[in-house]
């Protein structure tokens, strides 16, 4: 993953600088999906033990919160900031990039309602078997998504928006997840 952004540390990016929290998140999404792919092997050798439970209920949290504030956060923000930075021509390929994405994440989300279903009665302690196929086509999406994201989007983003946009987008951020806006001018 290329980091091009200023004062980029670490997935712990917050709200504050809402190009690298996005870039963060994406190494979160990454995790989960790992985790999401180990849990196939660890149900048909082990069931839904103890750690399957754990797994699956952390993996839907993630899931059913920060991966669709991420998607809201881009959907809701940041793609429009970009497309309005932009005119003629140049506005188009954006609008196309972010369409594509947007229908990523219907795709994704889609797919998530599948496995959800599975991870709930893992949660549960039900015996069930989460299907590779569907893991794999969630990952790979997520994975392609993703490499798009940080190779042309957040580049773009960094480029185009000015501080005003990006002070929009983080407070935005802010308001979705309900964080108070006391600290921040």
């Amino acid at each position: 993953m290329s980091m091009d952004f200023p004062g980029f540390s670490s997935p712990a990016a917050s709200t504050e600088a809402p190009l690298e929290m996005l870039a963060a998140c994406h190494i979160r999404v990454q995790s989960q999906c790992a985790t999401l792919t180990r849990l196939v092997a660890h149900l048909a050798e082990h069931g839904s033990d103890d750690q399957a439970r754990t797994a699956a209920t952390n993996i839907m949290r993630y899931f059913e919160t920060a991966a669709l504030q991420h998607h809201a956060d881009e959907e809701e923000d940041l793609f429009p900031a970009l497309i309005e930075s932009m005119a003629g021509s140049d506005a188009v390929c954006i609008r196309e990039l972010t369409e594509g994405l947007s229908a990523d994440h219907r795709q994704l989300e889609a797919i998530w309602a599948g496995l959800r279903q599975t991870l709930e009665q893992v949660a549960g302690g039900q015996p069930a078997l989460l299907p590779s196929d569907k893991v794999m086509a969630f990952v790979d999406l997520y994975e392609r998504h993703i490499a798009l994201e940080e190779d042309e989007l957040l580049p773009m983003a960094a480029r185009l928006l000015s501080d005003n946009d990006i002070t929009r987008i983080g407070r935005a951020m802010r308001e979705r997840r309900g964080i108070t806006d006391t600290a921040v001018g």
